[in-house]
């Protein structure tokens, strides 16, 4: 579901920085759904009308920071994160280059990014309990249908917002799930 998501990402950070004409998608290069999730939002910026620019890195500090020099050399204006690790260490660089950023996990925002939606974790593990409920009621686990998450976050960092010197639209207050301030 990660690649169907990013496009949403795309979306919600051009709603916060409408004149981002060049966005920075940065994914790691060893994740499987890595070449779908840029099919996705090369489509996704062709129709939003921004230059995409896909940066790989590998789950390392080092790679992370190289990928932020290329980054601020591209003088991109926002970023999208795909399915990489030290989110912390993202969420320090976007900031200390004032680069907007948004991830699907909502421990982005909280980590200091400003930006992040995806599925809810607590619906994910109440339906976990759910099942082994079930499971443990004598349900066979192969017999219980798969799930698609059906309710999604949205976290905004106004720290960060301010310390970027945005304005964060109160349509997106008004969306958001939690608003850290």
């Amino acid at each position: 579901m990660y690649a169907e998501l990013m496009p949403k990402l795309l979306e919600l950070l051009l709603e916060l920085v409408p004149q981002a004409r060049v966005i920075a998608l940065l994914v790691n290069s060893d994740e499987l759904s890595t070449e779908r999730i840029i099919g996705h939002m090369q489509e996704a910026a062709r129709a939003k009308r921004v230059d995409l620019r896909v940066l790989k890195a590998r789950n390392t500090a080092s790679e992370n920071d190289a990928a932020f020099a290329t980054l601020v050399q591209l003088q991109a204006d926002g970023l999208v994160l795909g399915p990489i690790g030290f989110r912390r260490q993202i969420a320090a660089l976007a900031s200390r280059h004032a680069v907007p950023a948004i991830a699907l996990p909502r421990d982005f925002p909280i980590a200091g990014g400003l930006l992040s939606y995806g599925p809810s974790l607590t619906a994910a593990y109440h339906l976990k309990g759910i099942y082994t409920g079930r499971i443990l009621k004598g349900e066979k686990a192969a017999d219980l249908p798969v799930q698609q998450p059906t309710t999604f976050e949205l976290v905004v960092n106004l720290n960060t917002a301010k310390a970027l010197g945005l304005i964060v639209p109160p349509l997106i207050l008004a969306r958001a799930d939690e608003v850290i301030e």
